[in-house]
């Protein structure tokens, strides 16, 4: 049902990726936007800091959208992200041994193909077909087709779908299992972040985006990139309110009427939009009054253990730039680290951006499994918190010394997080992983905000939400769309025409 006067004002909670969306393109559509963020940077858990001349970046390992003309490219060229400043990684990702046998899997189908043949060539015949489906993906775009969830993308596809329709089921180690060779068995099914029962069709989607270019790194890393969205959205007049921890949503004859502060100042809107966390926004700044079963669920505990709870950078004073981008290193035995037996390390190592370290060194960061009710019993006891991330910074050391030697004397800067440093920054729980508790499903069709209880609460008007509690999934363009799309679904409920444009 249309409103019979146009809303005017739209305060949003949270200046990450799907809240910035939200105010450009509420600006972009006549709205006056207000965000209030609690830190005293944009792009929530999309940024970086600085130590001693390196940048440890949090966020991003595969940045979707790179190539002029995608959907995806398109949004972020709307959102001031684009054009920018590029880096092509070779590889996607690669597998190494600790004395440096390795699996590199390159963006470049046919060096790939030329690598694996000569690491086994009994299995060519399934390493054809793996390259086939690599270029049967290269061809369509998949992501924006699943993802934005546009008719006109998805009836793209269907020429191609028979291409790409067996890659639909099996998952990274059903793959792997169709190879002789003991490493790449070994190896295949971790490419997607070590998840052997991811979907292969993500990993061949990804990769199809990497032979189109369209997966590059933007230079300078994640906090530049939030800042570029931050400076275009106030140049169209939206304005960001640092240091503003929201404590309350205001609301009035069950419409959300504002916001109240920490400070105890209250601020007023047609319009509130909340790109915090859900279960604080819901059962905190709402008191826990709009639910019904579907949300209760929602705001149940999310799982305890998750990968990348623990991150390690080292800045090291080592040339990185003849390493790849990605690397997961297999151990010779399973070792306890962070109180969960590990038997690989995942890490970025940023030789390929010039801008994130001093000439001639570089940054690793080393990405643990961990579970977030460890992380949260030391850290009531501060010193034994700080002494269990020395230990496992320590342990990470000792292991890529030995596939990196001389490596320990290299360091010149150490510094750790845990899920316990991004509850604290975010304001929200469980760290990163402050999705909300329900299962989510991959679909040709497209997922965001499909059902009305992702976007919205009942009872409640003139309250939404975007960001991560509307796309139960932590993609920067995923996150960033779902804040493109609930201006869009406002302005249609306000019968406007929405506008977008890259002026």
């Amino acid at each position: 049902m249309k409103n019979k006067q146009k809303r005017q004002s739209m305060i949003i909670i949270g200046a990450g990726m799907g809240g910035l969306a939200a105010g450009v393109y509420g600006q972009m559509n006549g709205y006056r936007t207000e965000i209030f963020e609690l830190h005293t940077l944009p792009g929530g858990q999309c940024t970086a800091w600085k130590r001693q001349g390196y940048t440890f970046d949090a966020c991003i390992h595969h940045l979707f959208g790179c190539a002029p003309g995608s959907p995806i490219y398109d949004m972020w060229q709307e959102m001031g992200a684009m054009p920018r400043e590029l880096v092509m990684p070779q590889e996607c990702t690669s597998v190494s041994t600790l004395d440096g046998k390795m699996f590199v899997d390159y963006y470049d189908s046919r060096k790939l193909e030329e690598h694996m043949n000569k690491l086994s060539p009994n299995d060519s015949k399934v390493i054809h077909d793996y390259v086939k489906g690599i270029q049967a993906f290269t061809k369509h775009d998949t992501m924006a087709a699943m993802f934005t969830g546009k008719k006109s993308d998805i009836l793209k596809l269907l020429p191609g779908l028979f291409s790409i329709a067996k890659w639909m089921k099996p998952t990274m180690q059903q793959v792997a299992d169709r190879f002789e060779d003991p490493f790449l068995q070994k190896a295949f099914p971790l490419l997607v972040y070590s998840m052997p029962d991811s979907p292969a069709f993500l990993h061949l989607a990804r990769h199809g985006y990497g032979n189109s270019r369209n997966i590059q790194w933007p230079v300078g890393g994640a906090l530049e990139f939030s800042q570029s969205i931050a400076k275009k959205y106030e140049s169209l007049g939206g304005k960001i309110h640092y240091r503003a921890r929201v404590a309350q949503i205001i609301v009035e004859n069950d419409k959300a009427m504002g916001v109240k502060l920490t400070d105890g100042t209250e601020h007023q809107a047609d319009i509130v939009i909340s790109n915090a966390d859900g279960r604080r926004t819901i059962m905190d700044m709402l008191g826990g009054k709009y639910v019904n079963d579907q949300v209760r669920e929602s705001c149940g505990e999310p799982p305890d253990e998750s990968m990348m709870a623990v991150s390690v950078y080292l800045g090291v004073k080592r040339d990185l730039t003849k390493e790849p981008s990605a690397m997961i290193l297999l151990l010779d035995k399973p070792e306890m680290i962070a109180g969960h037996e590990h038997k690989n390390l995942e890490m970025q190592l940023f030789g390929f951006d010039k801008t994130m370290a001093p000439a001639r060194k570089g940054v690793i960061k080393v990405e643990l499994h961990s579970k977030y009710s460890y992380w949260k019993q030391l850290h009531e006891d501060r010193a034994k918190y700080k002494a269990e991330k020395d230990q496992v910074t320590e342990q990470v050391i000792a292991i890529l010394e030995r596939r990196f030697p001389g490596l320990r004397n290299q360091i010149e800067v150490k510094d750790v997080t845990t899920l316990v440093t991004w509850e604290r920054y975010m304001g929200g729980t469980h760290g990163w992983t402050n999705m909300p508790k329900r299962k989510f499903t991959f679909s040709i069709i497209g997922n965001s905000g499909k059902e009305e209880y992702d976007r919205t609460l009942p009872g409640l008007a003139n309250f939404y939400f975007c960001g991560v509690w509307a796309t139960n999934i932590g993609a920067l363009f995923m996150n960033a769309q779902s804040g493109k799309k609930i201006v869009q679904a406002i302005c249609k409920e306000d019968g406007i025409k929405f506008a977008a444009t890259t002026n």
